[in-house]
Protein backbone atom coordinates (compact mmCIF):
# COMPACT_ATOMS: atom_id res chain seq x y z
CA UNK A 1 0.00 0.00 0.00
CA UNK A 2 1.42 3.28 -1.18
CA UNK A 3 1.97 6.04 1.42
CA UNK A 4 -0.79 8.15 2.62
CA UNK A 5 -0.08 11.67 2.03
CA UNK A 6 -2.19 15.05 2.59
CA UNK A 7 -1.27 18.73 1.47
CA UNK A 8 -3.36 21.13 3.34
CA UNK A 9 -3.50 24.95 2.25
CA UNK A 10 -4.90 26.81 5.21
CA UNK A 11 -4.05 30.65 5.81
CA UNK A 12 -3.90 30.56 8.81
CA UNK A 13 -1.78 28.57 10.85
CA UNK A 14 0.21 29.41 14.44
CA UNK A 15 1.34 31.58 15.61
CA UNK A 16 -1.64 32.87 14.39
CA UNK A 17 -4.25 32.67 17.02
CA UNK A 18 -8.23 31.48 16.93
CA UNK A 19 -10.60 28.86 16.38
CA UNK A 20 -10.19 28.91 12.79
CA UNK A 21 -6.62 28.08 13.12
CA UNK A 22 -7.25 25.21 16.12
CA UNK A 23 -9.57 23.59 13.00
CA UNK A 24 -7.30 22.21 11.10
CA UNK A 25 -4.39 22.53 13.35
CA UNK A 26 -5.63 19.69 15.41
CA UNK A 27 -6.38 17.29 12.43
CA UNK A 28 -2.90 17.40 11.48
CA UNK A 29 -1.96 16.80 15.02
CA UNK A 30 -3.87 13.76 15.07
CA UNK A 31 -3.27 12.50 11.33
CA UNK A 32 -0.10 11.15 11.69
CA UNK A 33 -1.38 8.80 14.26
CA UNK A 34 -3.80 7.45 11.91
CA UNK A 35 -0.98 6.26 9.35
CA UNK A 36 -1.42 9.65 7.35
CA UNK A 37 1.81 12.30 6.40
CA UNK A 38 0.21 15.21 6.48
CA UNK A 39 2.15 18.67 4.59
CA UNK A 40 0.99 21.98 5.17
CA UNK A 41 1.03 25.13 3.06
CA UNK A 42 0.83 28.67 4.78
CA UNK A 43 1.86 32.16 4.36
CA UNK A 44 5.31 33.27 5.44
CA UNK A 45 4.52 36.72 6.17
CA UNK A 46 0.71 36.99 7.13
CA UNK A 47 -1.25 39.60 8.30
CA UNK A 48 -3.45 38.48 11.19
CA UNK A 49 -4.93 39.97 14.45
CA UNK A 50 -4.66 37.36 16.96
CA UNK A 51 -1.68 35.85 17.63
CA UNK A 52 -0.99 32.52 20.36
CA UNK A 53 2.29 31.34 20.10
CA UNK A 54 0.98 28.58 22.91
CA UNK A 55 -0.21 26.66 19.91
CA UNK A 56 2.47 25.84 18.41
CA UNK A 57 2.96 23.26 20.57
CA UNK A 58 0.71 20.84 18.61
CA UNK A 59 2.21 20.87 15.53
CA UNK A 60 3.54 16.95 15.30
CA UNK A 61 7.40 16.81 14.14
CA UNK A 62 6.03 14.12 11.41
CA UNK A 63 4.12 17.80 9.90
CA UNK A 64 6.16 19.33 7.16
CA UNK A 65 4.93 22.86 7.15
CA UNK A 66 5.81 25.25 4.32
CA UNK A 67 6.13 28.94 4.60
CA UNK A 68 5.83 30.38 1.33
CA UNK A 69 5.93 34.31 0.69
CA UNK A 70 2.68 36.43 0.27
CA UNK A 71 1.88 40.09 -0.61
CA UNK A 72 -1.24 41.48 0.81
CA UNK A 73 -2.60 44.85 -0.19
CA UNK A 74 -2.42 46.56 3.72
CA UNK A 75 0.33 48.36 3.34
CA UNK A 76 -1.66 50.52 0.31
CA UNK A 77 -4.39 50.54 2.87
CA UNK A 78 -2.39 52.20 5.23
CA UNK A 79 -1.18 54.57 3.21
CA UNK A 80 -4.52 55.57 2.09
CA UNK A 81 -5.15 55.61 5.59
CA UNK A 82 -1.93 57.86 6.39
CA UNK A 83 -4.28 60.54 3.83
CA UNK A 84 -7.20 60.80 5.87
CA UNK A 85 -5.07 60.63 8.94
CA UNK A 86 -6.15 57.12 9.66
CA UNK A 87 -3.48 55.11 11.42
CA UNK A 88 -3.15 51.43 11.10
CA UNK A 89 -1.49 48.43 11.51
CA UNK A 90 -3.99 44.94 11.16
CA UNK A 91 -6.45 43.82 8.61
CA UNK A 92 -9.03 44.62 11.23
CA UNK A 93 -8.38 48.40 10.37
CA UNK A 94 -8.93 48.48 7.22
CA UNK A 95 -12.39 46.77 7.41
CA UNK A 96 -15.68 47.81 8.57
CA UNK A 97 -16.39 49.23 11.90
CA UNK A 98 -17.82 51.48 14.19
CA UNK A 99 -15.52 54.33 13.74
CA UNK A 100 -13.00 55.39 11.27
CA UNK A 101 -15.39 58.16 8.91
CA UNK A 102 -14.17 58.42 5.40
CA UNK A 103 -11.41 56.26 5.35
CA UNK A 104 -13.60 53.16 6.96
CA UNK A 105 -16.54 53.55 4.18
CA UNK A 106 -13.37 53.95 1.15
CA UNK A 107 -11.40 51.21 2.44
CA UNK A 108 -14.67 48.79 2.89
CA UNK A 109 -16.05 49.09 0.15
CA UNK A 110 -12.08 48.80 -1.65
CA UNK A 111 -11.76 45.26 -0.25
CA UNK A 112 -15.38 44.39 -0.84
CA UNK A 113 -15.29 45.16 -4.66
CA UNK A 114 -11.95 45.05 -5.75
CA UNK A 115 -10.49 42.24 -4.02
CA UNK A 116 -12.52 39.35 -5.15
CA UNK A 117 -12.84 36.91 -3.18
CA UNK A 118 -10.62 38.58 -0.73
CA UNK A 119 -7.61 40.77 -0.20
CA UNK A 120 -5.76 37.09 0.00
CA UNK A 121 -6.27 36.80 -3.88
CA UNK A 122 -2.73 37.74 -4.88
CA UNK A 123 -1.33 34.33 -3.27
CA UNK A 124 -3.28 32.29 -5.68
CA UNK A 125 -1.13 32.46 -8.54
CA UNK A 126 2.46 31.59 -7.15
CA UNK A 127 1.26 29.36 -4.68
CA UNK A 128 -0.35 27.09 -8.27
CA UNK A 129 2.72 27.52 -9.68
CA UNK A 130 4.80 25.91 -7.00
CA UNK A 131 2.57 23.68 -6.09
CA UNK A 132 2.72 22.29 -9.31
CA UNK A 133 6.03 20.54 -8.78
CA UNK A 134 6.04 20.23 -5.04
CA UNK A 135 2.90 18.05 -5.06
CA UNK A 136 4.27 15.98 -8.21
CA UNK A 137 8.30 16.11 -6.39
CA UNK A 138 6.31 14.98 -3.01
CA UNK A 139 4.33 12.54 -5.11
CA UNK A 140 0.79 13.80 -2.95
CA UNK A 141 -2.22 12.36 -3.97
CA UNK A 142 -4.62 14.39 -1.69
CA UNK A 143 -4.94 17.99 -1.16
CA UNK A 144 -7.08 20.51 1.44
CA UNK A 145 -8.13 23.27 1.15
CA UNK A 146 -9.78 25.26 3.69
CA UNK A 147 -11.76 29.03 3.71
CA UNK A 148 -12.03 31.11 4.70
CA UNK A 149 -9.79 33.27 2.85
CA UNK A 150 -11.86 31.99 0.12
CA UNK A 151 -8.80 32.87 -2.21
CA UNK A 152 -7.48 29.63 -0.43
CA UNK A 153 -10.32 27.54 -2.10
CA UNK A 154 -8.82 29.14 -5.90
CA UNK A 155 -5.06 27.61 -4.97
CA UNK A 156 -7.16 24.39 -4.94
CA UNK A 157 -9.33 24.90 -7.66
CA UNK A 158 -6.06 25.76 -10.73
CA UNK A 159 -4.06 22.67 -8.86
CA UNK A 160 -7.42 20.60 -9.61
CA UNK A 161 -7.54 21.42 -13.04
CA UNK A 162 -4.15 21.61 -13.71
CA UNK A 163 -3.69 17.76 -12.52
CA UNK A 164 -6.76 15.95 -12.86
CA UNK A 165 -5.36 12.78 -10.74
CA UNK A 166 -5.63 15.05 -7.52
CA UNK A 167 -8.68 14.24 -4.82
CA UNK A 168 -9.10 17.46 -4.04
CA UNK A 169 -11.12 18.47 -0.40
CA UNK A 170 -12.84 22.14 -0.11
CA UNK A 171 -13.51 22.68 3.63
CA UNK A 172 -16.08 25.97 4.54
CA UNK A 173 -15.93 26.92 7.63
CA UNK A 174 -18.05 29.64 7.14
CA UNK A 175 -20.23 30.51 4.31
CA UNK A 176 -18.99 31.91 0.78
CA UNK A 177 -21.56 34.01 -1.31
CA UNK A 178 -24.38 33.87 1.68
CA UNK A 179 -21.42 35.29 4.02
CA UNK A 180 -23.23 37.95 5.86
CA UNK A 181 -19.77 39.40 6.29
CA UNK A 182 -20.33 40.33 2.44
CA UNK A 183 -23.05 42.14 3.70
CA UNK A 184 -20.69 44.33 5.95
CA UNK A 185 -18.03 44.84 3.21
CA UNK A 186 -21.02 46.36 1.21
CA UNK A 187 -20.25 44.14 -1.60
CA UNK A 188 -22.44 45.09 -5.03
CA UNK A 189 -24.63 43.33 -7.16
CA UNK A 190 -21.70 42.56 -9.82
CA UNK A 191 -19.27 41.81 -6.91
CA UNK A 192 -21.65 38.96 -5.12
CA UNK A 193 -22.24 37.74 -9.39
CA UNK A 194 -18.44 37.41 -9.06
CA UNK A 195 -18.16 35.62 -5.62
CA UNK A 196 -21.12 33.11 -7.03
CA UNK A 197 -19.20 32.53 -9.87
CA UNK A 198 -15.65 31.52 -8.10
CA UNK A 199 -17.84 29.38 -5.39
CA UNK A 200 -19.36 27.59 -8.44
CA UNK A 201 -16.64 26.66 -9.30
CA UNK A 202 -15.22 25.30 -6.79
CA UNK A 203 -18.58 23.85 -5.80
CA UNK A 204 -18.10 21.89 -9.15
CA UNK A 205 -14.77 20.72 -9.29
CA UNK A 206 -13.75 19.63 -6.07
CA UNK A 207 -14.21 16.18 -4.95
CA UNK A 208 -15.52 16.05 -1.59
CA UNK A 209 -16.96 19.54 -0.29
CA UNK A 210 -16.93 20.03 3.89
CA UNK A 211 -18.80 22.19 6.36
CA UNK A 212 -19.15 22.60 10.18
CA UNK A 213 -22.77 22.91 10.40
CA UNK A 214 -25.80 20.99 9.59
CA UNK A 215 -27.49 23.87 8.51
CA UNK A 216 -24.05 25.19 6.14
CA UNK A 217 -24.89 21.33 5.12
CA UNK A 218 -27.98 22.18 3.61
CA UNK A 219 -27.26 25.67 2.09
CA UNK A 220 -24.07 24.35 0.09
CA UNK A 221 -26.23 21.09 -0.69
CA UNK A 222 -28.65 23.34 -2.80
CA UNK A 223 -26.07 25.55 -4.23
CA UNK A 224 -23.59 22.40 -5.55
CA UNK A 225 -26.76 20.08 -6.27
CA UNK A 226 -24.43 17.43 -4.58
CA UNK A 227 -23.43 15.87 -0.98
CA UNK A 228 -21.72 17.85 1.65
CA UNK A 229 -20.18 16.31 4.50
CA UNK A 230 -20.90 17.48 8.02
CA UNK A 231 -17.41 17.79 9.60
CA UNK A 232 -17.75 19.74 12.98
CA UNK A 233 -15.30 21.76 15.18
CA UNK A 234 -14.53 19.93 18.24
CA UNK A 235 -12.13 20.49 21.29
CA UNK A 236 -8.90 18.05 22.25
CA UNK A 237 -9.18 16.42 25.37
CA UNK A 238 -5.46 16.70 25.92
CA UNK A 239 -6.14 20.69 26.31
CA UNK A 240 -8.36 19.83 29.41
CA UNK A 241 -5.88 17.57 31.04
CA UNK A 242 -6.27 20.51 33.73
CA UNK A 243 -9.99 21.14 34.11
CA UNK A 244 -10.86 21.25 37.73
CA UNK A 245 -13.64 23.73 38.14
CA UNK A 246 -13.69 25.25 41.21
CA UNK A 247 -17.40 26.75 43.25
CA UNK A 248 -16.45 30.41 42.16
CA UNK A 249 -16.42 32.92 45.26
CA UNK A 250 -18.79 35.12 42.86
CA UNK A 251 -21.53 34.10 40.18
CA UNK A 252 -18.73 34.50 36.63
CA UNK A 253 -20.46 34.37 34.03
CA UNK A 254 -17.79 34.16 31.50
CA UNK A 255 -17.95 35.21 27.51
CA UNK A 256 -15.10 33.63 25.54
CA UNK A 257 -13.88 34.67 22.33
CA UNK A 258 -14.31 37.93 20.07
CA UNK A 259 -17.23 40.06 19.95
CA UNK A 260 -17.40 42.24 17.18
CA UNK A 261 -19.69 44.56 15.54
CA UNK A 262 -22.09 41.82 14.31
CA UNK A 263 -22.49 40.09 17.46
CA UNK A 264 -25.49 41.45 20.08
CA UNK A 265 -24.52 40.51 23.84
CA UNK A 266 -26.55 43.69 24.42
CA UNK A 267 -30.28 41.79 25.25
CA UNK A 268 -28.30 39.15 27.65
CA UNK A 269 -26.90 42.31 29.79
CA UNK A 270 -30.74 44.30 29.65
CA UNK A 271 -32.03 41.45 31.33
CA UNK A 272 -29.10 40.78 33.33
CA UNK A 273 -29.64 44.26 34.88
CA UNK A 274 -33.12 43.92 35.22
CA UNK A 275 -32.12 41.38 37.63
CA UNK A 276 -30.11 43.18 39.44
CA UNK A 277 -31.98 46.43 39.83
CA UNK A 278 -34.37 44.25 41.79
CA UNK A 279 -32.77 41.79 43.50
CA UNK A 280 -29.80 43.09 46.06
CA UNK A 281 -28.10 38.94 46.61
CA UNK A 282 -27.72 38.32 42.45
CA UNK A 283 -26.39 42.19 42.18
CA UNK A 284 -23.63 41.78 45.12
CA UNK A 285 -22.46 38.45 43.70
CA UNK A 286 -22.54 38.38 39.76
CA UNK A 287 -19.54 39.04 37.45
CA UNK A 288 -19.82 39.11 33.42
CA UNK A 289 -16.32 38.56 32.02
CA UNK A 290 -15.53 38.95 28.40
CA UNK A 291 -12.51 37.37 27.55
CA UNK A 292 -11.14 38.84 24.38
CA UNK A 293 -11.40 41.08 21.29
CA UNK A 294 -14.78 43.27 22.00
CA UNK A 295 -16.24 45.75 19.47
CA UNK A 296 -15.87 50.02 20.55
CA UNK A 297 -19.56 49.88 20.42
CA UNK A 298 -20.68 47.52 23.03
CA UNK A 299 -17.78 48.45 25.17
CA UNK A 300 -19.49 51.99 25.03
CA UNK A 301 -22.74 50.37 25.54
CA UNK A 302 -21.25 48.59 28.87
CA UNK A 303 -19.50 51.51 30.24
CA UNK A 304 -22.77 54.18 30.15
CA UNK A 305 -24.17 52.31 32.57
CA UNK A 306 -23.61 52.47 35.96
CA UNK A 307 -24.94 49.34 36.73
CA UNK A 308 -23.71 46.94 34.44
CA UNK A 309 -20.27 49.16 34.03
CA UNK A 310 -20.10 47.60 37.76
CA UNK A 311 -20.55 43.66 37.16
CA UNK A 312 -18.47 43.47 34.19
CA UNK A 313 -14.77 43.17 33.26
CA UNK A 314 -13.13 42.75 30.07
CA UNK A 315 -10.48 40.50 30.05
CA UNK A 316 -7.80 40.87 26.82
CA UNK A 317 -7.67 37.96 24.84
CA UNK A 318 -5.28 35.10 26.62
CA UNK A 319 -2.83 31.95 24.72
CA UNK A 320 -5.53 29.00 24.58
CA UNK A 321 -3.52 26.88 27.15
CA UNK A 322 -4.39 30.01 29.90
CA UNK A 323 -8.19 29.46 29.27
CA UNK A 324 -8.26 26.13 31.26
CA UNK A 325 -7.89 28.06 34.43
CA UNK A 326 -10.62 30.80 33.50
CA UNK A 327 -12.61 27.75 33.00
CA UNK A 328 -11.76 26.53 36.69
CA UNK A 329 -12.58 29.71 37.76
CA UNK A 330 -16.22 30.29 36.07
CA UNK A 331 -20.02 29.53 36.93
CA UNK A 332 -22.12 30.07 33.53
CA UNK A 333 -20.74 29.80 30.27
CA UNK A 334 -22.56 32.52 27.53
CA UNK A 335 -22.60 31.95 24.37
CA UNK A 336 -23.95 35.21 22.13
CA UNK A 337 -25.43 34.45 18.28
CA UNK A 338 -27.72 37.42 18.54
CA UNK A 339 -27.04 39.60 15.78
CA UNK A 340 -25.50 36.89 13.31
CA UNK A 341 -26.68 36.13 9.72
CA UNK A 342 -28.01 32.84 9.92
CA UNK A 343 -27.57 32.54 13.07
CA UNK A 344 -29.79 29.40 13.42
CA UNK A 345 -26.89 27.70 11.33
CA UNK A 346 -24.00 29.19 13.65
CA UNK A 347 -22.04 26.60 15.59
CA UNK A 348 -18.52 28.42 16.72
CA UNK A 349 -15.04 26.45 17.72
CA UNK A 350 -15.91 28.04 21.43
CA UNK A 351 -19.10 26.17 21.58
CA UNK A 352 -17.57 22.80 21.55
CA UNK A 353 -14.99 24.04 24.28
CA UNK A 354 -18.05 25.01 26.39
CA UNK A 355 -19.04 21.55 25.95
CA UNK A 356 -16.14 19.97 27.45
CA UNK A 357 -15.61 22.12 30.56
CA UNK A 358 -19.33 20.44 31.65
CA UNK A 359 -20.41 23.82 32.65
CA UNK A 360 -23.83 25.12 31.98
CA UNK A 361 -24.19 27.10 29.48
CA UNK A 362 -26.63 29.91 28.59
CA UNK A 363 -26.88 30.85 24.47
CA UNK A 364 -28.62 33.52 23.51
CA UNK A 365 -29.92 33.78 19.78
CA UNK A 366 -31.58 31.60 17.37
CA UNK A 367 -31.77 28.12 18.80
CA UNK A 368 -30.66 26.43 15.43
CA UNK A 369 -28.00 24.11 15.40
CA UNK A 370 -26.39 25.40 18.48
CA UNK A 371 -29.36 24.65 20.15
CA UNK A 372 -29.44 21.56 19.32
CA UNK A 373 -26.16 20.74 20.75
CA UNK A 374 -26.83 22.17 23.92
CA UNK A 375 -29.84 20.10 24.16
CA UNK A 376 -28.70 17.15 23.30
CA UNK A 377 -25.79 17.64 25.73
CA UNK A 378 -27.68 18.55 28.37
CA UNK A 379 -25.73 21.63 29.21
CA UNK A 380 -27.96 24.54 28.29
CA UNK A 381 -29.95 26.03 25.75
CA UNK A 382 -30.21 28.57 23.42
CA UNK A 383 -32.82 31.72 23.89
CA UNK A 384 -34.00 34.21 21.02
CA UNK A 385 -32.91 38.35 22.28
CA UNK A 386 -36.23 38.85 22.21
CA UNK A 387 -37.38 36.66 24.95
CA UNK A 388 -35.92 39.01 28.03
CA UNK A 389 -38.06 37.01 30.44
CA UNK A 390 -36.96 33.63 29.56
CA UNK A 391 -33.31 34.75 29.55
CA UNK A 392 -34.14 36.28 33.25
CA UNK A 393 -35.37 32.64 34.31
CA UNK A 394 -32.48 30.88 33.58
CA UNK A 395 -30.00 33.60 34.77
CA UNK A 396 -31.89 33.34 38.24
CA UNK A 397 -32.58 29.45 38.01
CA UNK A 398 -28.38 29.06 37.15
CA UNK A 399 -28.37 31.91 40.24
CA UNK A 400 -29.58 29.34 42.91
CA UNK A 401 -27.61 26.04 41.63
CA UNK A 402 -24.64 28.15 42.11
CA UNK A 403 -25.97 29.26 46.15
CA UNK A 404 -26.77 25.56 46.35
CA UNK A 405 -23.91 24.22 45.27
CA UNK A 406 -20.82 23.27 47.82
CA UNK A 407 -18.51 21.93 45.25
CA UNK A 408 -17.96 21.37 41.88
CA UNK A 409 -16.44 18.22 40.26
CA UNK A 410 -16.49 18.03 36.17
CA UNK A 411 -14.74 15.46 34.36
CA UNK A 412 -13.90 15.76 31.09
CA UNK A 413 -15.57 12.78 28.63
CA UNK A 414 -15.30 11.35 25.36
CA UNK A 415 -17.50 12.57 22.47
CA UNK A 416 -17.92 12.17 18.39
CA UNK A 417 -16.49 15.70 19.09
CA UNK A 418 -12.94 15.21 20.49
CA UNK A 419 -10.68 16.34 17.77
CA UNK A 420 -9.12 12.75 17.76
CA UNK A 421 -12.62 11.02 17.42
CA UNK A 422 -13.40 14.06 13.96
CA UNK A 423 -9.74 13.15 12.55
CA UNK A 424 -10.63 9.39 12.49
CA UNK A 425 -13.97 10.13 11.03
CA UNK A 426 -11.90 12.55 8.44
CA UNK A 427 -9.45 9.98 7.43
CA UNK A 428 -12.30 6.85 7.31
CA UNK A 429 -15.66 8.04 6.22
CA UNK A 430 -14.88 11.38 4.69
CA UNK A 431 -11.22 10.84 2.80
CA UNK A 432 -11.79 6.82 3.19
CA UNK A 433 -8.49 5.59 2.84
Amino acid sequence: MSEKKVLIITYYWPPSGGSGVQRWLKFVKYLPQLGVTPYVFTPENPSFDLRDDSLMKDVPAEAEVIHFPIWEPYGIFYRVGGAFGQKGNKPADVGPGQKGGLFKDVTTWMRGNLLIPDPRVFWVKPSVKFLHDFIRDNEINTIITTGPPHSVHMIGYHLRRKNLQLKWMADFRDPWSEWGFLDTLKVSKLGRRMHKRLESRVLKTADIITTVTPFYVKRFEILSGRKVHLLTNGYDESDFLELAPQRTSKFVIRHVGIVNEKCDPRPFMRALKEIAINDSEFHGNVIVDFTGEVDSGFRAFVESDPLLREITVFTPTVPHKKLIDLYNHSTLLLLILEGYKDAEGYMPGKLFEYLATGLPILGVGPEGDAGQLLKSAGLGQMIPGNEVKKIKHSLVDNFSEWKAQKATSVKIRSTPYSRMQLTQRLVSDILQW
